[in-house]
């Protein structure tokens, strides 16, 4: 074998390790980003339009939520937004409109002091989604039946579905845990 067919099979070789490598290296990148946003992998593939596209806004969400100084709460504190939270379900009955928008407003004081911007709904979902992927419909779910309620729109089994799902977040907030 000459010394220039070597040359050529070491170079096709390394060609093909790397393209190997790579590629491992996209897959695992992909299987990650599927196990940490749950749901919201594929919605956001849909949103994009594709998986580079997507996989791109969510590395940038992780990124984003990793510049955040996201903390737990003292055992006082997650005690005084539990009754907080108990007083806003007991009010359901009396004001089920009402009952909502307290418990979107207490979900956002609760973001915003565990150390989540609350600059606007489309930002929340944003930083939500890193860890909180599986309970991101949840929140959804619910702010969208806030929105109808404030147009009149949202039925008093609306209202209760928005309440079951608010606490879904709520309480995953309130416990530092993740929905990964």
């Amino acid at each position: 074998m000459s010394s220039n067919t070597l040359i050529a099979v070491i170079v096709v070789a390394a060609v093909v390790v790397i393209a190997l490598t790579a590629l491992l290296w996209a897959l695992a990148r992909r299987r990650h980003l599927r196990e940490r946003f749950g749901p919201e992998y594929e919605r956001t593939v849909e949103e994009r339009g594709g998986r580079i596209a997507a996989e791109r806004d969510l590395r940038a969400r992780e990124e984003r939520h990793d510049s955040l100084d996201i903390k737990e709460l003292s055992a006082e504190r997650r005690n005084e937004y539990a009754a907080e939270w108990s007083g806003v379900q007991q009010q359901f009955v009396d004001q089920p409109d009402g009952s909502v928008a307290r418990a979107d407003e207490l979900v956002t004081r609760l973001m915003g002091e565990r150390g989540y911007p609350t600059d606007g709904y489309s930002g929340q979902v944003r930083d939500l989604s890193v860890e909180h992927g599986r309970t991101l419909e949840e929140y959804r779910a619910a702010h969208a039946v806030k929105v109808r309620s404030g147009a009149g729109e949202a039925t008093t089994e609306d209202l209760r579905g928005a309440m079951v799902h608010y606490r879904a977040l709520f309480e995953e907030l309130l416990s530092d845990q993740r929905s990964r």
